[in-house]
């Protein structure tokens, strides 16, 4: 089998995608905009070719670089970055060379663009916020006048929380259609919730092989607004009601062979035609692991291997690495700027061997997810709390 990985390189831990792509006997190319020589040993063991393009969004020189890999190794089965940004370059790849396996060309409307999601989440019965396609400022203050203030206003294809802001007046309404972009906006109902994951490795019959459930903390809205630390926890076990809508959404927007990362809000505070307090509620799809080191945390709490279970899909359809005895994994966040009352010393002091992972973060992920980060096995929510107000307190 010839995969070719686009991207491989970033984010840095993808590698680990390519080594159990290796370890199932895949040929795995790569095509990516960093050097060789300043891959990490890791990734260049891994690879059998890879062919550097001095930019990734110049399509026609990946095209050419599809080609020759093409030409040399033979079929390709697979192309895939596990990326939202590549989501789009990556079907028409696919389109272009005609392999089947992943979404086509025709298929990206209703995962990237949020608008077009809404009527996906209808069709599996799950509630979502009320949208508004953005046109002129009247029709915008018409939608305000249906849900009330506050808003949400977002690009209706993104990536993250980028060029997302909250509205919570008339003027400042007035102040995001003076300086707004000519991009495609959406404006939707504020909803207070907490943001949680429905993170899952879909099969090529839309069959769920592991899922997980993370909570994200503050919102992406607000870390991008307010430059708020960040954390987020893999819970133990993933409540039935949220199984259940995640695997709704995989059926209904199609999801066939790939990892995924679901955002519901959890409702709290009860709101009228949604649900009541702790009920979940549909945000957007995307159609990618999930962010920072998230597929790590489901590692740790369910002892598993989620790079390998995704590799046995791709080779096997199927799910071959099982699952241990599950916990609590929490990643707590540091930004350079702040100061923190408890030191790296105090930090692993307290937790000592329950600490799994620590280190800098790359400098793409920093904006949204900080500088450093410490991440523990913990084993009850209330170790959760304590440990995240412990490394989080300034």
């Amino acid at each position: 089998m010839n995969f070719i990985f686009v991207s491989p390189q970033f984010p840095k831990h993808y590698w680990k995608f390519c080594n159990a792509l290796k370890k199932n006997g895949v040929n795995v190319l790569g095509i990516g905009d960093e050097p060789f020589d300043n891959l990490c040993e890791e990734l260049k063991r891994d690879l059998t070719e890879y062919y550097f393009v001095p930019t990734l969004e110049d399509y026609d020189t990946v095209l050419r670089a599809v080609a020759y890999l093409e030409f040399k190794h033979g079929k390709i089965d697979w192309i895939e970055s596990n990326n939202e940004f590549w989501l789009e370059s990556d079907a028409k790849l696919r389109t272009d060379f005609n392999i089947l396996t992943g979404f086509q060309t025709t298929d990206i409307e209703g995962v990237k663009n949020k608008s077009a999601m809404k009527k996906f989440y209808a069709k599996a019965n799950i509630p979502t916020a009320r949208l508004h396609k953005i046109t002129d400022i009247e029709a915008a203050k018409n939608f305000v006048k249906l849900v009330k203030y506050p808003v949400v206003v977002k690009p209706d294809v993104g990536v993250g929380a980028g060029g997302t802001f909250k509205i919570s007046s008339d003027a400042d309404l007035e102040k995001f259609f003076a300086e707004k972009n000519s991009a495609p906006y959406v404006m939707e109902e504020f909803i207070t919730g907490d943001i949680c994951s429905y993170d899952a490795i879909v099969n090529a019959e839309s069959e769920v092989l592991l899922e997980a459930m993370t909570f994200w903390h503050p919102t992406p809205m607000e870390v991008i607004l307010t430059g708020a630390d960040m954390f987020y926890y893999t819970a133990a076990q993933i409540p039935e009601n949220l199984s259940r809508l995640g695997r709704a959404a995989a059926k209904s927007f199609g999801v066939k062979s790939r990892f995924v990362h679901f955002e519901f809000f959890r409702l709290t505070e009860a709101k009228e035609g949604l649900g009541k307090v702790g009920d979940f509620v549909g945000l957007e799809v995307n159609m990618r692991p999930a962010g920072g080191y998230a597929t790590d945390m489901i590692n740790f709490a369910y002892a598993t291997d989620v790079y390998q279970v995704w590799a046995d899909m791709v080779t096997e359809n199927k799910k071959i690495q099982p699952e241990g005895e599950h916990c609590f994994a929490a990643c707590g966040n540091r930004r350079d700027c702040n100061n923190y009352l408890h030191s790296d010393e105090e930090i692993f002091e307290r937790y000592g061997e329950k600490i799994v992972m620590t280190g800098r973060l790359p400098e793409g992920m920093a904006p949204h997810m900080g500088d450093y980060m410490f991440a523990a096995k913990l084993q009850s929510q209330a170790e959760v709390e304590d440990f995240i107000n412990f490394v989080m307190a300034v």
